[in-house]
């Protein structure tokens, strides 16, 4: 594994070849709004109070952001109020027009997006142009669900009346968003929404504010009404969950995030019965079977563990490898992780980019070092590097105790403990032994066996032979401690709407 060099200059591998170089870094952080997005207007904070945002690979500050106060809150708040109405009433065709072309302006604008996310995030180029295209996709998969948003009409058993049910936007939204999927998150949540002809205050994790309001421009960009999105990016998230949480003209909160966080917010949303989507922390699975084809489940190990450098939710948690083929899979798998480059995203050929901040740096070393405790044996890897940034080596652990925090807990990073299971009725059993259930990943040639997995595992997500499976046109989401409510696919609008039915009278009753 190694470090890359300076990213001063460098070449990104992109058709034109377009340069990376300081001018060009400094001129789209420059071009990035700073402030808040209020009522259709950026502007600073209520008192002037600021933040900074950090690049992880080389740990200098790259912006200084407003920092929300309550006051921009309620302000942010009765924008949104005060749009509901107007863009409820706004026909579905021009709300999907207004999100086709923003997903027209997020591709003509990918080489910015994608160098952005990198900058504040961390991971390679490659990674965020994938995510620009992902995120990219609920742009336009709801700019199609706007207009398919049906209702139905028909007659009572009894034949004494006509049901007219339909679909109504539930109303203003509080979305909070992650710091490892920048773009994504926020698209899978602000598409779905104004496709519903809902208004939204959006509040990006601190750490990763400069996507979101990138993206937030793009929208106004494409034509969206003043105060139908508004973003208010803070250093102190109860400072606005808070105010706007306790505001009765809320109407919904869909947070992506730790389950304790999640926990506490829908304690909070309980006080006004608000609707929640809540897609939390996960502890994946990933199980190969004696039949596997290795080289298969190898190559959705890799994908299923080291995108974004570990740091996602649909992770790869824990390697589940029957015991007579542990041993030629862990050898293949640490092959391919000690080939790994480490580096700052903008160099080229770099694979891993650095976590995202020192306490998740800090976390991997402790997960390490309490399963080596235990006895496990690291197979490659193990240590952080040398240097500026947040850099931890990929890392394959075998032996490991079946009390290790790394397989108890979420890991969040580049480690990858292999246990070994005996026969199906064991791995479905080790698959679930824990709270979570998001992601789940199964190898296996048996297509009964496959399907038969999906019937006994607790994830509300399976990939079968394959490592990456999340698209805007599927639903994503949970069971559990993994969260509640589904976000893309058909399913994903009607997060945000309620259902109502009207009882007419059976215009036969008069003849």
């Amino acid at each position: 594994m190694r470090r890359g060099a300076d990213q001063k200059v460098s070449q990104m591998n992109t058709p034109d070849q377009t340069l990376v170089t300081q001018d060009r870094i400094q001129a789209l952080l420059a071009a990035t709004p700073k402030g808040l997005l209020i009522d259709g207007a950026w502007r600073e904070s209520s008192d002037g109070a600021t933040f900074e945002v950090e690049n992880p690979a080389t740990q200098e500050v790259i912006a200084k952001m407003s920092s929300a106060t309550s006051d921009d809150a309620r302000a942010a708040m009765d924008a949104a109020a005060d749009a509901q109405e107007s863009w409820a009433r706004t026909p579905s065709r021009e709300r999907a027009e207004i999100l086709r072309r923003a997903f027209d302006l997020v591709q003509d604008r990918a080489e910015e997006l994608a160098l952005l996310m990198t900058l504040e995030m961390g991971k390679p180029l490659a990674q965020s142009r994938g995510e620009v295209a992902y995120g990219g996709e609920f742009l336009r998969w709801f700019s199609e669900e706007a207009v398919r948003d049906y209702g139905r009409y028909a007659a009572t058993p009894e034949g004494n009346l006509r049901m007219l049910v339909t679909r109504k936007p539930v109303g203003p939204c509080l979305l909070i968003t992650p710091w490892n999927f920048p773009l994504a998150m926020a698209t899978r949540k602000v598409a779905p929404a104004l496709a519903a002809g809902c208004t939204m205050i959006l509040k990006p994790a601190a750490l990763t504010p400069l996507t979101a309001h990138y993206f937030a421009q793009i929208m106004l960009d494409a034509g969206l009404p003043d105060g139908v999105l508004n973003v208010v990016s803070t250093s102190s998230a109860s400072a606005i969950s808070e105010p706007i949480m306790g505001d009765r003209r809320l109407r919904k909160v869909s947070f992506t995030g730790s389950t304790p966080v999640g926990k506490h917010l829908m304690k909070m949303a309980a006080e006004n019965v608000l609707r929640t989507s809540m897609e939390l922390g996960g502890n994946g699975p990933l199980i190969v079977f004696e039949d596997a084809d290795l080289d298969k489940a190898v190559a959705g190990a890799m994908a299923a563990k080291m995108r974004n450098m570990g740091e996602a939710c649909t992770a790869a948690n824990r390697l589940l490898v029957h015991e007579s083929v542990a041993e030629d899979f862990t050898a293949r798998l640490a092959e391919k992780m000690s080939a790994l480059r480490l580096g700052s995203g903008v160099e080229d050929g770099v694979d891993v980019g650095p976590l995202i901040d020192a306490k998740a740096r800090d976390s991997m070393e402790a997960l390490v070092a309490d399963a080596v405790a235990g006895g496990a044996r690291v197979v490659t890897g193990g240590k952080r590097t040398e240097g500026a940034g947040y850099f931890f080596e990929p890392t394959v652990l075998r032996n490991i105790a079946p009390d290790a925090r790394v397989l108890r807990e979420e890991i969040f990073g580049p480690v990858a403990p292999v246990i070994t299971f005996r026969d199906e009725a064991e791995a479905v059993a080790l698959a679930n032994d824990t709270e979570y259930g998001l992601a789940s990943y199964v190898f296996t040639e048996d297509i009964s066996r496959g399907l038969r997995i999906g019937d006994r595992i607790e994830f509300g997500l399976m990939g079968l032979n394959v490592g990456v499976i999340s698209n805007a046109a599927a639903p994503f989401g949970g069971v559990k401690q993994s969260g509640l409510g589904r976000e893309g696919g058909a399913e994903g609008i009607a997060e945000y709407t309620s259902t109502q039915y009207i009882g007419v009278e059976n215009p036969w009753s008069a003849v």
